[in-house]
């Protein structure tokens, strides 16, 4: 039979999802900063107008909680059956891993008023109490211990981009190291622009801060505060 005379027939457009509507939220984060998550700025980048998100989200809260439950079913669970500090390590890198994908979404728990619902979304913390709790000591303590270490975990991601990712920031290169003060300038002219007699100990530390590598100084706190 000819198609000879027909109109071609336009490509399918991609049925939009709720999945959809969030991972291009997500994109938008990760490529163009949190302030350039709008709905507006979505569906642009979805093809749709800007009211049919609303088919899939409530507002830009739900958007946002969408946000954070897609980046945190990232994490990839260790397996479990090995002594709890071995996993506890395991854990905490694959959190680093999940974090230096998507930083800017560290700003965005820190702007959230009110808590994750989603179970999907808690199960990495589930994950990380149960793994603590193994080290024998009792739900408050595990608490204290979650803390330190999400915030150190939060902290060498932070250092590793090379700024405190805020709200409108997109994400640079990372820097040579975590410690970036020296970036712009060779160790040499640097130290020849600080007074040796008023810092000594930073003259003398620039070289390591130089070649203080990412992975090394992330593993170095990990053992230390798994240590205590």
């Amino acid at each position: 039979m000819t198609t000879r005379g027909r109109k071609a027939e336009a490509p399918a457009r991609e049925r939009l999802t709720r999945d959809r509507v969030i991972a291009a939220a997500l994109h938008i984060m990760d490529t163009e900063g949190l302030d350039a998550v709008t709905m507006r700025r979505i569906a642009r980048e979805v093809g749709v107008e800007a009211m049919s998100l609303y088919h899939h989200v409530r507002d830009k809260d739900d958007l946002l909680d969408g946000v954070c439950a897609m980046v945190m079913r990232e994490f990839r669970y260790p397996d479990e059956d090995r002594p709890w500090i071995e996993v506890a390590r395991d854990g905490a890198r694959e959190w680093r891993r999940v974090l230096r994908e998507h930083p800017n979404v560290i700003a965005l728990w820190a702007d959230r008023q009110r808590p994750m619902t989603e179970l999907e979304a808690l199960m990495p913390m589930e994950f990380a109490l149960r793994v603590i709790g193994r080290a024998g000591i009792d739900e408050r303590e595990g608490v204290l211990v979650f803390n330190v270490l999400g915030g150190y975990i939060m902290g060498v991601v932070m250092m590793e981009v090379g700024a405190m990712f805020s709200a409108g920031t997109t994400r640079p290169d990372p820097p040579a190291g975590p410690h970036a003060v020296h970036s712009k300038l060779p160790d040499e002219a640097l130290a020849g622009l600080l007074p040796a007699e008023t810092v000594p100990c930073l003259v003398a530390a620039l070289p390591y801060l130089a070649e203080c590598d990412p992975d090394e100084q992330f593993e170095f706190g990990l053992d230390l505060l798994l240590a205590g």
